[in-house]
């Protein structure tokens, strides 16, 4: 006999499963190699961050993640208010008119308890919108690695963000795109001669990198029809075109707890990658609902007309 409690934990679980999955989908992007000038919709989670920083403007990048909440990098948010930002998402140039972008200010700002601003570990944030957004073509959540996902050396990624195109250059008008393939993190390690953890991910070459405002902008791999968010810019850049150093990314997996539990309700899309493929995290809990429909077939009937 199945209790009435767990009837109930198991129709609202199912009710939400029922729900359109609409993360790391980019209708607008038919792009497979190469790099150079992003065109509008290919990144529909790209967020471009203005921070008001010491009686200037600050710029970094970040990651829609659900219609509430943007990932983004620690470092670019250090003494800076909720009332010092202001992004912009849909945005294909910073210059100019963009039609389908919408902007937002930050409703409140979560550093990681245990960032550490020398060694740029747990070098992660979120940012809370002022309101909602509505998906559109333009507009898009990414999907995020889930724990225990998998990208070894070489594996096929991109970097997206509005960063100086070499060291100290000017900053990029257009979004610019670039796939960067992943670098172990011992070979990533040898380069640097210590520091890279198991929170960091790595990728580039010497010609492929992110660089100076890059900062928060995610880094992501491509499986089927889905985005999957590896990575969140990090450190590296000052070092964007010296062939020795790969980029540093926060590694987006180590931190599927924490995300959850800062952002509660409505949580992103979490799927687990792979270098053979991969499979959501909510996969295995899905079929054990599917076997406990066959025996309560009202729930699903409720869900459906709900």
């Amino acid at each position: 006999m199945i209790s009435s409690s767990l009837l109930l934990l198991l129709a609202v679980i199912s009710c939400s499963l029922c729900q359109l999955d609409v993360c790391g989908q980019a209708p607008l992007n038919t792009k497979i190699v190469g790099g150079g000038d992003a065109t509008a919709g290919a990144w529909p989670w790209q967020v471009s961050i203005r921070i008001a920083c010491d009686g200037n403007l600050c710029y970094c990048g970040g990651s829609l993640i659900t219609k509430d909440w943007v990932l983004s990098a620690a470092h670019c948010f250090e003494g800076a208010s909720a009332s010092d930002v202001v992004m912009y998402i849909g945005r294909q140039r910073q210059s100019g008119l963009n039609s389908n972008e919408i902007n937002r200010t930050a409703r409140g700002i979560i550093i990681h308890q245990y960032y550490n601003d020398t060694q740029f570990n747990n070098a992660i944030a979120l940012v809370q919108l002022s309101s909602s957004v509505m998906f559109t073509d333009y507009i898009k959540p990414v999907c995020l690695a889930a724990a225990g996902s998998k990208f070894a050396g070489g594996t096929e990624s991109w970097g997206t963000g509005w960063g100086t195109l070499q060291s100290g250059g000017q900053l990029a008008d257009i979004l610019q795109e670039v796939m960067i393939p992943v670098v172990s993190n011992s070979n990533c390690n040898k380069a640097y001669g210590a520091g890279i953890t198991s929170n960091m991910i790595c990728a580039g070459t010497a010609a492929k990198s992110s660089c100076q405002g890059d900062s928060g902008g995610p880094v992501v791999s491509r499986n089927a029809s889905l985005w999957i968010q590896s990575g969140i810019v990090s450190f590296g850049f000052e070092k964007c075109d010296d062939p020795k150093y790969p980029s540093v990314f926060a590694r987006v997996s180590q931190y599927q707890d924490w995300i959850t539990s800062n952002i509660g309700s409505n949580p992103p899309g979490f799927v687990k990658f792979n270098n053979s493929g991969f499979r959501s995290s909510l996969n295995l809990l899905l079929f054990a609902i599917s076997l406990m429909f066959s025996i309560i077939p009202f729930i699903l009937s409720s869900c459906l007309s709900s």
